[in-house]
């Protein structure tokens, strides 16, 4: 039996894939049973702290990037590097050490082309930021190819729609803070936490499915 997205999960990769649009989305909420098993509730708790941490020092890169604070954006850095690892790690007792370095690799990636497209904004360069756009979307497409291989449970178009809208909300975020829309990068903050949300419990819920034995 495959795994099934609410259909929360597919509005919301319908309705937040453009970067324009990042803001405008409907904020997702999660379709649970009435029961959630312990395990399960740990891990979907688990995977959101983790996503959270991914987009929260990201933007901390970003807003110490814009005010030319250094130190304080090497050290966020360091974190989104650090948190990469943890996400990556979360995989391995499932999957194993060499699905979560390869899953590492590809976070690293996506971190990759957010950093360059923010370089880019950084300095007004748009051929670059359009390259690192390109760059990010052929990463999601690789990360949800990889994870929907690994679970037949994790459909792979749903996956891409879900992590392209992601990385438009990084493209999205990086704008406003350039243009200093404090009102609309807030609007654009909630959408991010409550994409994370959707993207951890469909990856928890997945692990269920194909490792039910794990859950209970």
């Amino acid at each position: 039996m495959k795994f099934s997205f609410p259909a929360t999960v597919l509005a919301a990769a319908a309705a937040i894939s453009l970067p324009a649009a990042a803001h405008d989305a409907p904020t997702p909420k999660a379709a649970q049973p009435a029961v959630i098993a312990t395990k399960l509730a740990d891990t979907r708790a688990a995977l959101r702290d983790l996503w959270i941490g991914h987009v929260f020092w990201v933007r901390n890169v970003v807003d110490a990037r814009f005010e030319g604070d250094k130190a304080a954006a090497d050290a966020a850095e360091r974190q989104v590097v650090e948190n990469a690892k943890a996400i990556a790690g979360a995989i391995e007792p499932f999957y194993g050490n060499a699905a979560s370095e390869k899953l590492f690799t590809l976070l690293a990636g996506h971190w990759g082309a957010v950093k360059s497209y923010l370089d880019a904004a950084v300095v007004n360069n748009k051929p670059g930021q359009d390259a690192a756009m390109s760059k990010l979307l052929a990463n999601a497409n690789d990360i949800a190819t990889f994870l929907g291989g690994a679970n037949p449970n994790l459909p792979v178009e749903t996956l891409k729609g879900l992590l392209a809208a992601h990385g438009s909300h990084h493209v999205q975020q990086i704008g406003e803070f350039k243009a200093k829309q404090w009102d609309a990068e807030a609007k654009t903050w909630a959408a991010m936490t409550q994409h994370m949300y959707v993207i951890a419990d469909a990856l928890a819920d997945g692990l269920a499915m194909q490792f039910p034995e794990k859950f209970r």
